[in-house]
């Protein structure tokens, strides 16, 4: 279930279709969880994949508050008997987190919960970070209980877990991951969601990336081709032929056509707006998934 661990809720967040597609796209080379439909249209269409990507039973705020506050117990149940079996997955902090955790899922509804096959996620869908999440973590544990870890670490039993969906970037998932374990939590106690942090709050500067020329042919001669401005040397461009190699544990960029071509990594994809090499989906997730280790071999 590690590849349902981060799931995409960005669709909403993001400037357009295409901009969904070609984010939610790029999350499921590495998870499998979300609900960004363009994604999986963009890979069906583009890679020829079936179904890249799965969701579970969700509530909304909108799906509970329409219950009334009085009856949003009512609205739990219903999810529940709606979905008897399998993951569910409830936003539980329309009025009270506090209330529906320890009252709701932890008293009136314990007997369905811990009776289901499969496993309720319990969504707080505010409050501060990283507190809220120990908090429903420990309000669910007064009730569920808890079990060590080989790690030694608590965990939740396996019919309920946590959803954080709120405020969730790659910052803050490292805050809530080392509070949890200093705090004594496993991490598969919780499910991360995330929305335009996951797609749209990145832009090419974030890993430095873009695209310059390196070399051209003039009259007939190759020549390198940079740029190197005094304004600002971190912009200089690498130039000549490149080829992509991984030397002592580390990738390296060979410039002015020095590296061997034995050796070099880089595939040539387009020549003259034709496409040279297909490949599909599942090809780029097994390149995803090799180490650092792996590398060398693969």
């Amino acid at each position: 279930l590690h590849l349902f661990k981060l799931h995409d809720f960005g669709f909403r967040s993001v400037s357009s279709v295409e901009s969904a597609g070609i984010g939610g796209a790029a999350h499921l080379v590495n998870f499998l969880g979300t609900d960004t439909v363009a994604a999986l249209v963009m890979l069906r269409h583009y890679y020829g994949v079936d179904c890249a990507g799965k969701s579970v039973p969700a509530s909304e705020h909108s799906t509970i508050t329409a219950w009334g506050r009085e009856n949003e117990v009512d609205a739990f149940r219903n999810m529940l008997d709606q979905y008897p079996q399998g993951i569910v997955s409830c936003v539980s902090d329309s009025y009270d987190i506090y209330r529906a955790c320890e009252q709701y899922w932890g008293t009136e509804l314990y007997q369905k919960v811990i009776g289901r096959k499969g496993f309720v996620v319990v969504r707080p869908d505010s409050g501060k970070l990283p507190d809220i999440v120990i908090e429903v973590l420990e309000m669910l544990e007064s009730r569920f209980g808890s079990s060590p870890t080989s790690t030694g670490h608590r965990i939740l039993p396996e019919c309920i877990r946590v959803l954080q969906g709120d405020g969730i970037d790659i910052f803050t998932m490292e805050k809530i991951l080392k509070t949890m374990k200093d705090k004594g939590w496993a991490v598969d106690n919780v499910i991360f969601g995330s929305g335009g942090a996951l797609l749209q709050k990145l832009h090419r500067d974030t890993l430095k990336c873009a695209f310059k020329c390196s070399a051209a042919v003039v009259e007939g001669n190759e020549v390198d081709v940079l740029k190197d401005p005094i304004t600002d040397p971190g912009k200089k461009s690498k130039k000549g032929r490149l080829s992509l190699h991984w030397k002592n544990g580390t990738w390296t960029t060979v410039c002015e056509g020095k590296g061997d071509p034995e050796d070099d990594w880089l595939q040539e994809i387009f020549r003259n707006g034709k496409l040279i090499l297909e490949d599909n989906f599942g090809d780029i997730r097994k390149r995803a998934e090799v180490s650092w280790q792996e590398v060398s071999t693969y």
